[in-house]
């Protein structure tokens, strides 16, 4: 799993490297800033998971600190850090969006509560913002009761309680991110994420980019860190549409991610292990694709362990009239 990063921001020196050191022997990566002016030019270029920030300094305090995050959308968790506590400052502290409130002399326990805590509400939060992305696009349910519909229906519950991965087949518009949303919410990865990519829309250095996720410096524009498709959809599921429309040359990438179940962020040598299925699809016949060298044959069958074909609405005559009602009643 990836260490997380935490941002301390204070202005006593001293204070800073306690903290540092606590949060180390908790096995996360730190970085410090000075005052609050010093944090907001950090959280520009690098990412970082939690913020720790004294109430009282110079240029730029706690709260100015939270407001102007919270100003610009930035939801990242924030833990307020003071030796004057009052009502006053905790409640402005949480009006403005703290996620939590400890008074110094703090041990090292309440610390590591605090900091969990802080994560955990932080994960909640990217996982809702990334949910309502998707609800935004607005995506329907199965419409149909046709034989073919029916074989499709059970073919899901076969698979969706397995680890296996899937390669869905079929034709643009009959459906196959749904079977793949069917598949991850009846699986016992449902409460984690299900993260989709159309491998068609993107062109090949970016894909990359998507999958993986960058350093800060890895190429012109990474002014800061940037975590991937894969390690968004740790516990998960990643649905790769359009699988044979990805260069030949990230396949061999992605093969060897599938292999060894672990990653590098582009610009990184630090190996990040993760956690995820992975669900395919093409509207290709993959074999004609494997015959036209769009498609790597090793991938293919490292996807293809349990196929899904899809048929189109020609051949499900019976779904005609309940398909019409329902978008007349939309």
């Amino acid at each position: 799993m990836t260490k997380k990063t935490i941002l301390v921001v204070d202005n006593e020196t001293k204070m800073r490297r306690l903290l540092e050191i606590m949060l180390k022997q908790m096995d996360y990566e730190v970085l410090q800033a000075q005052d609050g002016q010093e944090a907001i030019a950090i959280l520009t270029e690098q990412f970082a998971d939690l913020v720790i920030t004294d109430l009282r300094m110079p240029n730029l305090d706690g709260i100015g600190l939270l407001r102007q995050l919270r100003d610009s959308h930035n939801d990242i968790p924030v833990i307020v850090v003071t030796a004057f506590a009052t009502v006053e400052s905790a409640v402005d502290a949480m009006k403005y969006g703290a996620s939590d409130y400890i008074v110094r002399p703090f041990e090292m326990t309440a610390v590591m509560a605090a900091v969990q805590r802080a994560l955990s509400l932080g994960k909640v939060q990217r996982e809702n913002r990334y949910l309502r992305q998707q609800m935004e696009k607005g995506w329907h349910g199965f419409i149909g009761d046709s034989p073919a519909m029916q074989q499709v229906y059970t073919q899901i519950q076969q698979v969706a309680a397995t680890k296996t991965s899937v390669l869905i087949q079929g034709e643009t518009g009959t459906g196959k991110e749904l079977v793949a949303r069917a598949i991850h919410n009846a699986s016992v990865r449902a409460n984690a994420l299900f993260v989709s990519i159309n491998c068609a829309a993107i062109p090949g250095t970016i894909l990359e980019s998507e999958l993986f996720g960058y350093s800060k410096g890895a190429f012109t524009g990474a002014v800061k860190e940037r975590i991937g498709k894969f390690e968004l959809a740790d516990g998960g599921t990643l649905f790769l549409d359009e699988i044979t429309e990805m260069d030949i040359n990230l396949q061999a990438k992605l093969l060897r991610v599938l292999q060894e179940r672990s990653l590098e962020r582009l610009g990184s040598n630090r190996s990040i292990s993760v956690d995820v299925r992975v669900i395919a699809a093409s509207n290709r016949n993959p074999r004609q694709a494997i015959a036209e060298q769009k498609l790597r044959e090793d991938l293919f069958y490292r996807l293809n362990v349990f196929t899904i074909a899809l048929p189109p609405l020609r051949e499900r005559g019976e779904d005609i009239l309940p398909l019409a009602h329902f978008f007349l009643n939309l």
